[in-house]
């Protein structure tokens, strides 16, 4: 009976802390803010800014997204009792979502700059002269004019001009509307229209490159940008990273609260699908992601496989012969950093340090991240399946007069493939999966594919759920594949 008790005190008391938890705090305005959960995308000033409150007395807690539309999601969900972001984009959430609304005083002001790694003075101080040409000749004025007040996606069309200097390359992330955003399958808004205007009067030829928006600056650091073009405003911390140029426009930071006198708007499934997918034939973005994810994941695992059985083997024939003292200490320090090390990391590493002065496709730099620390496991894999099979077999064929090596080809090698081609399949699916970071690095996979849908339609559940289904399909086929080729295998050892 006592413990009964006891049991049913533990749930009331559950019970009564899950009510407190999901009880929402109304933000009315800025003084509401601490005690409360706030939503805000990671590395933007609204971060900077509200993270000086977390921690505090209050229990003021900050929760920070890699897109504010995830943050919007959160907050129309309740999970977050606010949202801190810039004015513009943040019209365009509240426009898009029924039950949002902007509190009406300004969370702060600040301006907006470009951003161009240090040592780069001849090009800070030409595109400043560029800014001031096109403030003086009122190009800037209808740039943001034509994007703020006719809702224009492109307010700029490039010059009919020769380009001698070379290209501008731009970093940016489109999930930022109006300054940056994806429309009809490119990258637009006012900050690209602006570096378009910039590049023309700089006899240059513009490319944008799409990243997520912590990316940016570090682009432009390790000179894979020239120029950092995401609504950045100056801050100190910035500052000892990247040089700015001068100011080209002014934004409020705005707080983004639930109406109280939200209904939300019904969609049907098909409204949904049609919106997520054949508008503007957004389900390109899947395809090309689709396609990129396929063409890493094959050239990935081919490395890993070469790479792998050439580590297997040195570490095998050490342990059997003691030949390959060196080698196969360097093998074991190549083991133990890449298991030891995240892949997310390792890939940020090659990208932005190792590729950092070489222009090198994304995709090649995704296939050497993925390959070599898919061979670090698949080096294992290859070779406990050698050195299970007996030694009588190795006995049996340097008997027959083959050499170490056409032992190992011809008779070990076939027979350990067998034994391990189960896990070399769970490798394979794996690796297929991994590569879902690649956004990370500016390249459209399939899980970026999504991310673009998600930032313009402002919906999470078909987008994800469409690529978690395409997916599942990806392996489930590989893994008919692999048993297939199993089975086939021991039916031609009979």
């Amino acid at each position: 009976m006592k413990k009964r008790i006891n049991i049913g005190v533990v749930l009331l008391v559950l019970m009564i802390l899950v009510g407190c938890a999901g009880k929402p705090k109304a933000i009315r305005s800025a003084r509401d803010l601490p005690g409360s959960r706030i939503g805000v995308q990671l590395g933007t000033t609204s971060d900077t800014k509200v993270s000086k409150m977390e921690h505090d007395k209050a229990g003021t807690q900050v929760e920070r997204f890699t897109k504010t539309a995830d943050a919007i999601q959160a907050l129309l969900q309740g999970k977050v009792n606010c949202v801190v972001e810039d004015e513009q984009p943040a019209k365009a959430f509240v426009a898009q979502n029924d039950g949002l609304a902007i509190l009406p005083h300004a969370y702060s002001t600040e301006p907006y700059a470009f951003c161009v790694a240090h040592g780069r003075r001849d090009l800070v101080r030409n595109i400043n002269h560029a800014l001031r040409l096109l403030r003086n000749d009122g190009t800037l004025d209808t740039i943001v004019s034509r994007h703020l007040h006719q809702k224009m996606s492109i307010a700029y069309q490039p010059r009919a001009i020769g380009r001698p200097n070379g290209r501008l390359v731009v970093a940016t992330n489109a999930t930022f509307q109006p300054y940056e955003y994806y429309d009809n399958g490119r990258v637009v808004g006012i900050d690209i229209d602006i570096m378009q205007a910039v590049a023309d009067v700089l006899g240059m030829t513009l490319q944008v490159e799409d990243m997520n928006f912590d990316a940016v600056v570090t682009s432009v650091q390790t000179g894979k940008a020239d120029v950092g073009a995401a609504a950045l405003t100056v801050t100190p911390d910035r500052l000892r990273n990247v040089s700015f140029t001068d100011s080209y426009a002014r934004s409020r930071q705005v707080i983004i609260v639930k109406a109280s006198h939200h209904e939300a708007r019904s969609q049907s499934l098909a409204q949904k699908f049609r919106q997520d997918f054949l508008v503007e034939g957004r389900y390109l973005y899947l395809l090309q992601g689709l396609g990129n994810t396929l063409v890493i994941t094959l050239f990935a695992i081919l490395i890993s496989l070469c790479l792998g059985s050439l580590i297997a083997i040195v570490r095998t024939t050490h342990d059997r012969t003691g030949r390959y003292t060196v080698l196969n200490a360097l093998c074991k320090l190549y083991l133990v950093v890449i298991r030891g090390t995240p892949t997310m990391v390792q890939l940020l590493i090659i990208y932005y340090v190792i590729f950092a002065a070489a222009d090198v496709s994304k995709v090649l730099v995704a296939i050497v991240a993925f390959g070599i620390n898919s061979s670090a496991y698949l080096a294992e894999v290859v070779r406990s399946g050698i050195m299970s099979i007996d030694r009588g077999q190795s006995e049996a064929g340097r008997s027959l007069g083959l050499s170490y090596g056409q032992t190992l080809r011809l008779i070990i090698l076939p027979q350990a493939f067998k034994n391990v081609l189960p896990a070399i399949g769970n490798e394979l699916i794996t690796l297929l999966k991994e590569t879902s970071i690649s956004g990370y690095i500016g390249l459209v996979d399939l899980t970026k594919g999504s991310d673009i849908i998600r930032s313009i339609t402002y919906d999470a559940i078909l987008p994800l759920g469409v690529v978690a289904v395409i997916y599942l399909a990806i392996v489930l086929s590989l893994s008919s594949a692999v048993g297939a080729l199993e089975k086939k295998l021991r039916k031609n050892e009979r």
